[in-house]
């Protein structure tokens, strides 16, 4: 069965990485994807991927900091798809350095980024969800938006911001029967981490319960539960796919 049948699902920063995970799956679900991500030819090749797979697949170039941008994205999805059911907020960028050293242009670009855009995107998508009265909404946090770290201030910042934006939206948009919730991502195998020395991999493997980094598709399988009608009563939560890392 497939669980996102004929669904119309707009990932942003879906190009490569855990984006293209969670698009991926979703179109294994049945879901026509739409890849939205900085540059066209970054686009068109992930695009390329998963039709060649025989999946439904769209693709767009644009900026989510721009919300003219934004706006030419969701009418042309609008227009030529007829909706908008899921919305995976996963573009996001790093600017690291200690508090004391941080310049702020590089706070100014992780805000406008992980934070700004979300909200364009967000704006954008309710509009057309509210008329549909239905839709989920997923934003991709962090772990470091739960406990904080050294050196990444402007980071943690903005995903601590989004778990709070998660839940004023799910409460704003339950009574159209739009849900909104988050996940929050600990360790995880990607082409950042696989540039880390062995040493710092296995220093960061300790801290964790379950032993090991994550997979994309680890974060992919819970953004499918929260974009199907699995978790058609669960709105506003923030959840880890972590190996155990926050525990509360």
């Amino acid at each position: 069965m497939e669980r996102l049948k004929d669904k119309i699902a707009i990932i942003t920063g879906s190009a490569r990485g855990i984006g293209f995970s969670i698009a991926e799956l979703f179109a294994a679900e049945g879901a026509t994807v739409i890849i939205l991500d900085l540059f066209q030819e970054a686009v068109d090749e992930a695009v390329a991927k998963l039709t060649a797979k025989g999946y439904k697949a769209d693709g767009y170039a644009g900026n989510v900091t721009k919300s003219e941008d934004m706006e030419s994205v969701f009418n042309a999805v609008l227009e030529k798809h007829k909706s908008i059911d899921v919305l995976v907020n996963n573009a996001g960028i790093t600017k690291d350095n200690l508090l004391l050293r941080m310049k702020e242009e590089e706070w100014d670009a992780v805000i406008a980024v992980n934070l700004k855009g979300t909200f364009i995107c967000t704006q954008k998508a309710f509009k057309v969800m509210m008329k549909q009265r239905a839709g989920s909404i997923i934003n991709i946090a962090s772990v470091i938006g739960l406990m904080g770290n050294a050196g990444q201030a402007n980071y943690a910042a903005t995903k601590g911001g989004l778990i709070a934006f998660t839940k004023s939206c799910a409460k704003e948009f339950a009574s159209r029967g739009i849900r909104v919730n988050a996940v929050a991502p600990g360790f995880i195998q990607t082409e950042m981490t696989a540039k880390l020395p062995p040493e710092v991999v296995e220093n960061y493997s300790k801290a964790i319960p379950l032993g090991k980094l994550g997979l994309p598709e680890d974060v992919a399988k819970l953004c499918l539960f929260f974009a199907s009608e699995e978790s058609v009563y669960i709105t506003g939560q923030t959840l880890a796919v972590d190996g155990g890392l926050t525990m509360h």
